[in-house]
């Protein structure tokens, strides 16, 4: 049965059809810069964009922002 799921995940990776999840981090990065730089601290930033706090963390480490 595994075989025959990794076998129809390759064949509609090969047709484009299987992309994973989009990633929220990439839609939200500017605005958890723009906010953070502002002033607002990490765990209210979270709040507001209703996202987990190792994300706002691992945003502004690949952004090279302080944290």
């Amino acid at each position: 049965m595994l075989k025959r799921q990794s076998e129809g995940i390759a064949k509609a990776k090969a047709e484009g059809k299987y992309k994973g999840r989009k990633s929220v981090a990439l839609d939200l990065q500017q605005e958890v810069v723009r906010l953070v730089t502002t002033g607002m601290s990490k765990v209210k930033v979270a709040n507001e964009l209703k996202i987990g706090k190792a994300t706002v963390y691992r945003i502004l480490r690949s952004t090279n922002q302080k944290q």
